[in-house]
């Protein structure tokens, strides 16, 4: 816990005007503020909304890595949180601040909790998310697994690869939907057919600005491009909304040799002897002197 100066000696006087504020940072840069006070409160550049109904269980914390027990439970409102927020994603993740405040002097302040949401559910017009501390990330499985394919993101810091290099990426209005998860837009040469497969769609504008997608297949119809998800994004974006599409990878080390000219940074091990090798036997006709299986 961390406290301001005055907030230690007005909880002392035993005669307390206390309330609790959260900050809640989305990942996508929207940071909204909330409080169980009946008015609005502001401190840190944040005005925290008492519209919003939010209140909190009793917050639970203790010394090991286990999920701090405790649960945020507010109003759905589209001033505030939005079902529709909430089922497109973006409040996975996003970072919870709490504080007890000092109603009549916010300088008086206690941070009593900082980590994230986990879990969000909705119903019967409120949503209920649970609160996980800052260790809930020490008990995440660490270390890495031998496998023939690459174990790197494509673009990040262990692939190494840019994503905003010329050829990497194209962003372009929708052009057309079709069926859940279908998506064209306007066919550009430079782009091999399939290029954008297993790679990423995000949204750049429109109601769905920041959701991401999987593509599944990519592929050329005439004057367009059409793009199919794996699973179509949370809120649909519409035409004329902006797409950025990226490069896709399939993880196999010919891959990254000859589409990104990476194979320097890659992050499998191509040459492990697959199952077929812990069963085989010698066959007349082939080499049985006990050398490499993987020439």
């Amino acid at each position: 816990m961390s406290a301001s100066a005055g907030s230690l000696e007005h909880l002392a006087t035993g005669a307390t005007t206390l309330c609790q504020c959260w900050a809640v940072s989305r990942r996508d840069g929207v940071v909204l503020g909330f409080t169980d006070h009946d008015r609005d409160l502001a401190f840190e550049g944040i005005v925290f909304r008492a519209a919003s109904g939010m209140t909190a269980r009793a917050l639970q914390t203790g010394t090991g890595l286990a999920v701090d027990n405790s649960e945020a439970v507010g109003a759905l409102s589209d001033a505030s949180v939005s079902e529709a927020d909430l089922m497109a994603g973006r409040f996975d993740g996003a970072e919870v601040q709490n504080w007890i405040v000092n109603w009549q002097d916010v300088s008086q302040r206690l941070m009593q909790f900082r980590g994230t949401f986990g879990e969000v559910a909705r119903a019967g017009g409120a949503f209920r998310a649970e609160l996980r501390g800052l260790s809930e990330g020490l008990n995440q499985v660490q270390g890495l697994a031998y496998q023939r394919a690459c174990s790197a993101v494509l673009g990040d810091a262990r692939c190494g690869v840019d994503l905003r290099r010329a050829g990497m990426a194209l962003e372009a209005p929708i052009a057309a939907r079709g069926a859940a998860g279908v998506y064209s837009v306007a066919a550009v040469a430079g782009f091999a057919e399939g290029w954008f497969q297993r790679g990423r769609a995000r949204v750049m504008t429109g109601a769905a600005a920041g959701l991401v997608g999987l593509v599944k297949f990519d592929q050329t119809e005439g004057l367009l491009r059409r793009m199919d998800l794996w699973v179509d994004f949370a809120r649909a974006p519409a035409v004329g909304d902006v797409m950025r599409l990226e490069a896709g990878c399939d993880k196999l080390a010919a891959t990254c040799r000859d589409k990104f000219g990476n194979f320097a940074k890659f992050r499998g091990f191509p040459h492990i002897p697959g199952e077929d090798w812990l069963t085989s036997y010698p066959v007349s006709g082939k080499s049985n002197d006990g050398g490499s299986l993987s020439k």
